[in-house]
């Protein structure tokens, strides 16, 4: 059972993982400070709506996992759908560590990439088979601390170097027009950048954002694992707070570096570049720790999950129901080798793609968009009706396969993430509300816990069950 504060840590540690490192101040690097916009804008209110509205729901209903509350307010296929929909996803994620991790450090210790990913195959395997959630969220604590302490050096180096902000500021500035946005949160429709405040506004802080930390599995995890409830709600909005002092770690970086730094080939490569001219050997080391410690925070965490995912909503639901938990657990601990296995395999997938960064957020858009969707409608539309669950799910998923596809006609944009997210999520969204209108409304006597106004203590839920039943006393 774990305290709020250690929920906190663990959850800013899963998700400022070794992708938003080097992703993140890599974007930064291209794009200018916009890239903060993933935590200012989009993580924190997100964050609080979690913490605030629908971890209490979960938390309630005793679910342990996302799939699992959708299996309790639609069907088994949508928890079985989107829980293969997970596995897949999170698979091809740990690929993307292992990708980035073979990067880091053949470039700094000049091992042989196939080495490196197996070497933190095995390291990050171990301690999350034998030690669990508990020793991977105690593992996050300590890994949040080291991975600022490592930005905090680049951040103090980078600015002595330049001379403080303002000196960078006008030594970006004065490089030409393409520079005139660096230092712009919000961006015009017509920017060459991915990060139009359409794109933010509807992408990132409505659909994105809220998917990630409503109906992350990754995330919700961490909450759901809480000695109660309250420490639950609260280890969320604590995250919220660290999560504001995010960009100060990722991003800024990737500016400090383009001051420095101008015309880098690979901006994946910008924090690394950081480390190898900008800081002395001895604190080499100790960044150096704090991207292995990002990358082992990140890939325990969704190994976590899968395990999870696996075990409760595939194996204990169609092939095994009631073993005991010594073999479930025997189960999850095979499952997280296998999806070693899988993302050591597809780690090189991620080189097809103009970023790391981008290949992450792009998976994202293909599932969180209908996940946010029927999530939305299943706990405020009590109307909304079992078999629109899966209609939702399986036509927002094609619809964003479909718009990724084929995004070179559809967007202007060579990575149009955000807008699949947004109109994946409407797609979804109509969906499910138009298949609602023609199958029947749901026994209300089931939805006790899982739709907002009809708690198990509602009143009005309760005097529809008694006349139901013909009893004054139910």
């Amino acid at each position: 059972m774990l305290p709020f504060w250690a929920i906190a840590f663990s959850i800013v540690g899963s998700d400022i993982g070794v992708t938003d490192f080097i992703g993140l101040s890599g974007e930064a690097y291209k794009h200018g400070i916009v890239a903060a916009n993933y935590d200012w804008i989009g993580s924190v209110p997100a964050m609080v709506l979690a913490g605030l509205v629908f971890i209490p729901y979960y938390w309630r209903n005793g679910v342990y996992t996302i799939p699992e509350y959708l299996g309790l307010r639609y069907n088994i296929y949508v928890r079985s759908f989107s829980a293969i929909i997970w596995l897949i996803v999170i698979s091809l994620n740990i690929g993307i560590m292992f990708w980035i991790a073979g990067g880091i450090i053949s470039g700094l210790l000049g091992w042989p990439l196939a080495l490196s990913i197996m070497l933190m195959a095995i390291i990050v395997g171990v301690y999350t088979i034998f030690g669990g959630l508990s020793a991977v969220v105690m593992t996050d604590v300590v890994q949040v601390i080291i991975m600022m302490i490592g930005s905090s050096a680049i951040l103090i180096l980078g600015f002595i170097e330049l001379g403080g902000w303002n000196n960078m500021v006008g030594i970006i500035q004065s490089r030409g027009a393409e520079y005139e946005h660096h230092f712009n949160l919000v961006l015009p429709m017509d920017t060459n950048s991915p990060y139009p405040w359409t794109g933010i506004l509807f992408g990132l802080t409505l659909v994105l954002a809220p998917a990630y930390y409503i109906g992350n599995q990754n995330i919700v995890q961490r909450c759901l694992g809480a000695s109660d409830e309250w420490n639950a709600k609260a280890g969320m909005l604590g995250g919220a707070f660290l999560k504001t002092l995010v960009p100060l770690f990722i991003v800024f970086p990737g500016i400090i570096a383009l001051a420095l730094y101008p015309g880098l080939p690979d901006s994946d490569r910008t924090l690394l570049h950081l480390v190898e001219h900008l800081l002395p050997p001895g604190i080499t080391g100790l960044v150096l720790a704090a991207f292995i410690a990002a990358l082992m925070s990140s890939i325990d965490s969704f190994l976590a999950s899968t395990s999870t995912i696996f075990t409760k909503d595939l194996y204990q639901t169609f092939i095994r129901k009631h073993a005991i938990d010594s073999h479930y657990l025997k189960v999850g601990r095979w499952t997280t080798a296998v999806i070693l296995i899988i993302g050591m395999i597809s780690a090189p997938l991620t080189d097809y793609f103009s970023g790391v960064y981008t290949y992450f957020q792009t998976l994202n858009s293909f599932i969180q968009g209908p996940l946010l969707a029927i999530l939305l409608l299943g706990i405020f539309w009590k109307r909304t009706s079992r078999p629109a669950g899966i209609f939702g799910l399986l036509g927002g998923v094609s619809l964003a396969l479909l718009m990724f596809i084929y995004s070179e006609y559809l967007f202007s944009l060579n990575d149009p993430y955000l807008y699949i997210a947004w109109w994946s999520f409407c797609g979804a969204f109509v969906i499910t509300i138009l298949v609602t209108l023609v199958t029947k409304p749901p026994d209300v006597r089931s939805m006790r816990g899982l739709i907002f106004g009809l708690s198990q203590n509602d009143d009005e839920l309760q005097k529809i069950i008694s006349d139901k039943l013909g009893k004054s006393d139910v």
